[in-house]
């Protein structure tokens, strides 16, 4: 059964963030992931996941100025040095929480300029070498174009096709079932042929971003495919709940027995 880790961006936002992984473990949760921890001392966070024996799934470096608008700086050729110390902000807070892959963001850039994917390969490399001597993976992620226009990185094909060129060991593919199927649809087939590269795999249903089992795909199928293929990582529950978060958490009960709390982070 996959184990699944609640994303406290989304889920439980009827409380404060911090008390969020108490209520994801009281929910079966073993595991969370969020998009961004920073504004939170580092040692909170860990002192929250210790406290609730959860382990941390992935999180993402930091993005720039999201308030500006920024959704990551890698393929911004002027940036470069604000992904490196980012990059150093993001691995001391991996160093506290334990969290073994982290996410780098493209950015808003055009997916056709030269300049952009030169300097999106750059920092892409540097970010994984640097992060691969602390012993993590990198991940990177393609965003569809409806939840967010201009995302540089919109595509699996060109995801995947960086991965197999740079060849880095630790450089691996962030699976989201929901944008999968939003940019190209035939999930099944695509994972089939990327699962060997897949580091992390998110869900939510398709098109509201609902809970898994309440919109077009077969969520289902889709995790007992995860088994199939051997996928033994987290499964990011990255949804929008439809209603309030513990309402809708009936997809969750047949998987919830399975659950299992690592003994280690």
């Amino acid at each position: 059964m996959p184990r699944f880790a609640a994303n406290l961006t989304l889920m439980f936002t009827e409380r404060p963030f911090l008390d969020r992984f108490a209520a994801a473990a009281e929910a079966g949760f073993t595991a969370v992931e969020f998009l961004f921890p920073y504004e939170h001392p580092a040692e909170a966070i860990a002192e929250r996941l210790e406290r609730h024996g959860l382990t941390q799934a992935l999180f993402n470096l930091p993005p720039g100025d999201w308030a500006a608008g920024d959704r990551g700086l890698a393929a911004l050729p002027a940036r470069f040095e604000e992904v490196q110390a980012g990059v150093e902000t993001g691995l001391a807070y991996a160093k506290a929480t334990g969290v073994a892959r982290l996410h780098l963001m493209a950015g808003m850039a055009d997916a056709n300029d030269p300049e952009a994917q030169a300097a999106y390969r750059r920092a892409v490399a540097w970010a994984a070498e640097r992060v691969g001597r602390a012993g993590l993976d990198l991940v990177l992620e393609p965003i569809n174009a409806r939840n967010m226009p201009g995302y540089f990185l919109a595509d699996f094909d060109a995801a995947a096709r960086l991965i197999r060129e740079l060849a880095l060991p630790n450089l691996k593919l962030q699976f989201d079932l929901y944008h999968a199927q939003i940019l190209h649809g035939d999930v099944t087939t695509r994972l089939r042929a990327l699962m060997p590269m897949v580091g992390h795999v998110q869900t939510a249903s398709v098109p509201a971003r609902h809970e898994p089992g309440t919109g077009e795909m077969n969520d289902a199928f889709l995790f007992a495919e995860l088994d199939r293929l051997g996928y033994r990582g987290f499964v990011g529950c990255e949804y929008n709940p439809a209603a309030g978060t513990e309402a809708g958490l009936s997809w969750f009960e047949p998987y919830r027995a399975s659950q299992v709390r690592e003994t280690t982070r």
